[in-house]
């Protein structure tokens, strides 16, 4: 495998590899094969009618969880919606998705949960019945899973090599990710931004090359959790990455020829990997 690790002398980070959704940045889908099938503790109750049901039964349960936003399309296969809740002053962003019974079997949902737990997606999620549930602040799964009756499956972690990284400067730091994302705005721009939690946002770039404009932007707790998703990033065949890093943050743009200016604007390293 060709792995090309770039430094320049300014730049910012970015490295969540959830940016581009559940598809991987080369645009190619990352659900797994058909022979998945619902994990076997999954329980096949409750079950929900609809996502803004789910929505109840976490208010029900004591956590609250306001909508952000709903599903485009049809609902005759289900429905789907991101609703934002907050526990111990932390806020944190659920993608709610219920599933058709009458459509797809436990299997067929069962595939589904498996391309969102396997890397390089690698989720949290709570599930029951015909039912998921992203949490994105993987700590709390169990109080959603314990306010909705369905249970937490963990991401299935590959193993990743210590890959070298570059000289990672030790400032700027930010002490939030608005901060972070102003000046990805000044250097390349930052609209649409979603907050995902209080460490990781995410927002669509300035669209001047023709190349998808996501981007997500987070922050980390120590240098050794910002390194491990940056070798995340850069770990999977076929899976190109441009991440620009420094201090506590990193930010990862599907535009891959914005690395340069977004590290120049904000005094970091970019790391990027061609995916051969």
């Amino acid at each position: 495998m060709k792995r090309v690790i770039s430094v320049f002398a300014a730049g910012v980070a970015m490295a969540v590899l959830a940016a581009c959704g559940n598809t991987t940045q080369n645009g190619t889908d990352s659900s797994p094969s058909p022979s998945a099938t619902m994990p076997g503790n999954v329980p096949t109750k409750p079950e929900y009618a609809n996502a803004d049901a789910v929505v109840k039964a976490l208010e029900a349960g004591g956590v609250p969880c306001e909508v952000t936003r709903r599903s485009q399309g049809g609902s005759a296969g289900g429905s789907g919606l991101g609703c934002a809740s907050v526990i111990d002053g932390t806020k944190f962003e659920n993608d709610v998705q219920v599933l058709n019974p009458k459509k797809f079997s436990r299997d067929e949902i069962g595939e589904s949960i498996a391309s969102h737990r396997e890397p390089p997606t690698s989720h949290t999620l709570v599930a029951a019945g015909h039912w998921f549930v992203w949490v994105t602040e993987p700590r709390f799964a169990n109080r959603i899973a314990a306010a909705l009756g369905g249970v937490v499956l963990p991401p299935e972690k590959a193993k990743i090599p210590a890959y070298p990284l570059p000289d990672i400067p030790r400032t700027p730091r930010y002490r939030t990710v608005g901060a972070l994302a102003d000046d990805v705005a000044a250097a390349v721009g930052c609209d649409d931004r979603k907050q995902r939690s209080d460490m990781v946002l995410t927002c669509t770039t300035g669209k001047s090359t023709g190349a998808p404009n996501c981007a997500t932007l987070a922050l980390h707790a120590s240098d050794a959790d910002r390194n491990a998703v940056l070798r995340e990033a850069i770990a999977y065949k076929g899976v190109p990455a441009t991440l620009v890093t420094a201090g506590n943050w990193t930010v990862n743009l599907c535009d891959y020829d914005l690395g340069s200016r977004v590290a120049d604007a904000l005094h970091g390293t970019v790391v990027s990997y061609d995916g051969g």
